[in-house]
């Protein structure tokens, strides 16, 4: 079976089939979000250490986080569903 994996920074991917939302971090339901995810264990930081850019809302109510502006996050997600598979990679498994 193959996965398509949207590359959100810094060699991290998260699988596209799992993605409900991405979205900016700057907002304070955003920043609630974010704070309730780590209080509950459900927090992933791909950004290593860098600023957060991008938060994205995952079906298993995982949030994660990514350095990478949610803007090219999003054009990338597009790219992956219409089958540009430039700026993507995909997994057997």
């Amino acid at each position: 079976m193959q996965k398509k994996l949207l590359n959100i920074g810094f060699g991290n991917t998260v699988v596209a089939e799992r993605v409900v939302a991405i979205v900016s971090p700057s907002s304070s339901p955003m920043k609630r979000l974010k704070d309730e995810a780590r209080k509950e264990r459900h927090l992933l930081d791909g950004t290593q250490g860098r600023r957060t850019r991008a938060i994205i809302v995952l079906d298993s109510n995982h949030i994660v986080l990514s350095a990478i502006q949610f803007e090219t996050l999003s054009q990338r997600f597009e790219d992956l569903k219409n089958g540009n598979v430039t700026t993507c990679r995909t997994s057997t498994t």
